[in-house]
């Protein structure tokens, strides 16, 4: 079996780690800008339910990406715990509402596993893997593809 498409299982490292739901996710620290609590953003009208729209930081445009909503988690609900992570992909700065941040967590190659096989039921094309600390599992989540996936390419339209 030569399927190497999460080939980025071996990365260790340092993640941010953040709640959705009862689930939590970690992300590569280094995409990680900052950490904001959720304000008002500004509607792109046409633009998909998960792209929540656009808030200005600093003088520069951020779409804010909502990923409960992305992976169909329920209706997301937004609370004093509520932030966004703003990330920078590539050239691009963007922001993603997560329902919590937990803390900052350090992972080997040993602790993290291969995303099990679903077939088509599940879309795993974003997940780098399962890591373990303690007795948690965290779901990790290749941020950068994520974000600059086909679906997330109307963001750029949106706001250009």
């Amino acid at each position: 079996m030569e399927h190497s498409e999460n080939t980025g299982i071996a990365n260790s490292g340092e993640f941010l780690t953040f709640t959705l739901g009862a689930e939590e996710y970690g992300i590569d620290i280094l995409k990680v800008q900052e950490i904001r609590g959720y304000d008002a953003v500004t509607r792109i009208a046409n633009s998909p339910p998960f792209i929540k729209g656009v808030i200005n930081l600093r003088g520069v445009i951020v779409p804010i990406v909502d990923l409960r909503i992305k992976f169909s988690l329920g209706e997301p609900t937004y609370d004093p715990f509520t932030v966004v992570i703003i990330l920078n992909i590539g050239k691009r700065v963007m922001g993603a509402v997560v329902d919590g941040v937990s803390d900052v967590i350090q992972l080997s190659s040993d602790d993290l596993h291969p995303v099990p096989e679903f077939g088509s039921i599940l879309d795993t094309r974003y997940l780098l893997g399962l890591g373990t600390v303690e007795d948690r599992m965290i779901i990790m989540v290749d941020i950068e593809k994520l974000m600059a996936s086909a679906e997330m390419s109307l963001v750029e339209a949106a706001t250009a």
